[in-house]
């Protein structure tokens, strides 16, 4: 049997929303180009509507539920309907419903199709951040609060996505998790890539897989950007380590590379003056450390770098509090920059 992916399943259900609404959401009814149902786990009701024909506002299948917020496709139907959990057995009974007889559709008049974006491209980044939401009320908000980062402000570079698939390898299953997604841009603001935390169900950790991050897109030179940038600002390689020191630094901007090697790599505002080096400690963290230095010299940029007491700043924060974060930084930065930027609330 011809092994379908996720994306393929779901246009093909779409083709068919209707048969699919009235076997799976069979408490609902159709209502004009929607079908209408209490939830996603066919409960009585009207709050969650299906789109049955491919409009302007979208294509057919997708729904959403407008007394929780969810949303989602009709591979989603089947999970919630069935209670299923793996993206396999979501898969099989999708091509089993697909295998039945059902009335021909409605024959549509031709269109042009849109090219997907290329897997791991700039445009399917792109496409990823904009298919996600703002963190206020959600798992990421849950995640980083358990790695003490709490009353951020300036993160509108990172979002939430409930169901983003994750895949170990090439010829892996395809599996669903609840996701952190970070938008990676260039100094004009322009989303080149995005970064992937996947987390686990409740939000207290990372996912139980494989690789648990990941990166797409163009990375080199960009970052995750956290505040507006002026004539100071912090590198770093992770965005917990970032994030960490905005705790005490809310002011600053900041910006995580995501690697050793991007964090060496990173483009310089033309308004820079002075630039804080995020240092982690370890081999990798001491070369982007000096690669940085001399490039900022060169550029005729400051360069001073902030070392944690542990391995990285979030392992200070959780390991020592904020307090002796703040006393380790303060001790760190040029004299201007501590009544300008350092704020400790304990």
């Amino acid at each position: 049997m011809v092994r379908h992916d996720a994306s393929d399943l779901a246009h093909r259900l779409g083709r068919q929303a209707e048969a699919v609404c009235r076997h799976y959401l069979s408490s609902g009814h159709r209502q004009g180009h929607y079908w209408q149902v209490g939830d996603a786990r066919n409960a009585p009701g009207r709050s969650m509507f299906v789109r049955l024909k491919d409009s302007s506002k979208g294509p057919a299948g997708k729904w959403q539920d407008a007394a929780t917020g969810e949303h989602g496709d009709l591979l989603d139907v089947i999970r919630e309907a069935l209670g299923l959990i793996d993206f396999g057995d979501v898969a099989v009974e999708a091509r089993t419903f697909l295998s039945l007889p059902h009335p021909a559709p409605e024959p549509r008049p031709p269109k042009r199709k849109a090219m997907p974006a290329p897997s791991g491209s700039s445009e399917a980044a792109q496409r990823l951040f904009a298919m996600s939401q703002p963190i206020a009320g959600t798992l990421v908000k849950t995640y980083l609060a358990h790695r003490g980062l709490v009353g951020l402000t300036g993160t509108a570079s990172l979002r939430f996505h409930p169901r983003c698939y994750y895949r170990a390898g090439q010829h892996e299953p395809t599996e669903i998790w609840p996701a952190m997604i970070a938008a990676v841009t260039d100094l004009e603001g322009q989303i080149t890539g995005v970064h992937r935390t996947w987390l686990a169900p409740d939000g207290s950790n990372k996912a139980p897989i494989d690789t648990p991050r990941k990166a797409m897109g163009a990375l080199l030179g960009h970052a995750v950007r956290f505040g507006l940038s002026g004539d100071v600002m912090a590198a770093g390689e992770g965005i917990e380590t970032v994030l960490s020191l905005r705790q005490i630094l809310p002011d600053m901007a900041m910006a995580a590379a995501l690697s050793a090697a991007h964090l060496a790599a990173c483009l310089f505002p033309p308004s820079l003056r002075r630039l804080y080096i995020v240092r982690d400690k370890d081999p990798a963290g001491d070369g982007a450390r000096d690669s940085l230095i001399e490039r900022a010299n060169a550029a005729g940029i400051e360069a001073i770098v902030l070392s944690p007491l542990h391995g990285d700043f979030n392992e200070d924060l959780l390991g020592l509090g904020i307090a002796a974060l703040a006393a380790n930084v303060r001790g760190q930065l040029a004299t201007p920059d501590v009544a300008r930027f350092l704020q400790v609330t304990t």
